[in-house]
């Protein structure tokens, strides 16, 4: 039917094995890019930038820099990779329709599922069951679309679910992205310039919240559309923190370059130029918990820092790794995470949530990226795509910062937005390399000491 072709049968390992006497043709399209090659063609087709904040006058602020410094940050592609793969039951008859969904958006899929099968939404129900894992992953809805569509053509009750090949396959990604920034630091050791432009990832927290009197950010494309035609591999969506985590790595990467550039400690650095009192309070909480100790990076002791806002919560963290020079294999030995999200309700709650951030923030950081050629996604279970292991845990310690004259925010996301960041920052001061692309595995770490 259409672009569906399906199998059906009471016995799943009947339909399985049907499926597979199905002989299918593709015609791939011409040899494009890679996940090599993504960046250049991100900048290529991307729609023109955007503003998404100014202030003050950048050739005022290129006239008072005695300095200047250029970087490129790089993330490749992310998926979801929930434990459970999208699933969905549904029935159609009598001209209603019932689905129970695995979703994190059962309006949406209301809608889509109404009118993929020519329903009134409101003789569409959704039941929206556990989720076993969303991240973002499950807002699309296209398994419970296929189920209600075949359960109308057959009349009968149809599960779907996706197996983890196609879980990879139909993943809608955190968007692969290019973040270039351009900054002057006074003779005194100030920023006097930031020049920001962020390709694929979106504009949200992109602004630089730090005291700089001249100031610009730019914007093109991001997960939420304003995509051209061809400039993401595949369909990109919402990935925990979306946009956040790209710009928080590569602000916080550049705060330290800069921080080293002028020789300060990079905690003092950043209190230098912050005026914020709630980004104070949330950077002084995790210092005094870390003990940190003051010095210009790189120190050689693998101590990092990364700070952030999403959604107007506020995190900070530091970290210890150590870093293999062999195997350029990095392990974290420590994370000290605070956060202030207003009023705190549920303190056992939310250091949950903190203590989730930093276990999936090590695998974006280290390890997780989507390999493809022309078209074709390379990773399709666990061997290939490497989510964090109970080996990787650091020691945990979490801060609730308190701030019950701040209503309620939400804490399931601000943790996860500095992972990147901190240990890039650890790593270049263990082992002086500055790595720019994320995720950052042994071969990119053996390749930087091999560079150094």
């Amino acid at each position: 039917e259409g672009e569906l072709i399906a199998v059906l049968h009471q016995r799943p390992d009947l339909a399985d094995k049907a499926l597979g006497l199905v002989k299918a043709r593709f015609e791939p399209p011409a040899p494009t890019m890679d996940d090599k090659t993504i960046f250049d063609h991100l900048l290529k087709t991307a729609p023109p930038l955007k503003d998404a904040g100014a202030s003050g006058d950048l050739a005022e602020g290129e006239k008072a820099a005695a300095s200047t410094v250029e970087e490129t940050y790089l993330n490749s592609y992310v998926a979801h990779a929930p434990m459970e793969t999208h699933s969905a039951t549904a029935t159609v008859e009598n001209g209603r329709a019932t689905v129970w969904a695995s979703t994190q958006a059962p309006f949406m899929v209301r809608q889509q599922v109404a009118q993929a099968i020519g329903l009134a939404p409101q003789n569409v129900r959704i039941i929206a069951s556990y989720v076993g894992g969303g991240f973002g992953g499950k807002s699309a809805g296209g398994q419970a679309v296929e189920a209600a569509r075949l359960a109308k053509a057959t009349g009968k009750p149809v599960q779907v679910v996706w197996n983890r090949a196609e879980e990879f396959f139909y993943d809608t990604f955190r968007p692969a992205a290019v973040v270039k920034i351009r900054s002057g630091l006074t003779s005194a050791g100030k920023i006097a310039l930031w020049d920001y432009k962020v390709y694929g990832a979106g504009e949200r927290e992109a602004k630089s919240y730090y005291d700089i009197p001249h100031q610009r950010t730019l914007s093109a494309g991001g997960w939420q559309g304003g995509n051209p035609a061809g400039m993401h591999l595949s369909a990109v969506g919402p990935w925990r923190a979306p946009s956040v985590n790209t710009n928080t790595f590569a602000r916080e990467s550049h705060m330290d370059t800069m921080a080293a550039k002028a020789g300060i400690d990079p905690l003092e650095f950043r209190l230098q130029h912050l005026s914020d009192a709630r980004m104070r309070r949330v950077l002084e909480a995790v210092a005094r918990q870390f003990a940190w100790k003051s010095g210009k990076a790189p120190s050689g002791r693998g101590a990092g820092i990364a700070c952030g806002i999403y959604s107007n919560a506020y995190a900070a963290t530091m970290a210890d790794v150590t870093v293999d020079r062999k195997t350029g294999h990095v392990q974290v030995k420590r994370v000290v995470s605070a956060v202030d999200v207003g009023l705190v309700v549920n303190p056992d709650g939310l250091r949950q949530q903190m203590e989730g951030c930093i276990a999936m923030g090590l695998g974006y950081a280290l390890t997780e990226e989507v390999h493809f050629k022309d078209g074709e996604v390379l990773d399709r279970n666990f061997d290939s795509y490497q989510i964090p292991r109970f080996s990787w845990m650091p020691r945990v310690e979490t801060i609730l910062v308190d701030n019950p004259g701040t209503p309620a925010l939400g804490g399931g996301e601000p943790p996860i937005i500095t992972i990147g960041a901190v240990i890039a920052n650890a790593i270049h001061d263990a082992a002086g390399i500055r790595l720019r692309q994320l995720p950052m595995t042994p071969a990119r770490v053996l390749e930087a000491l091999k560079k150094a």
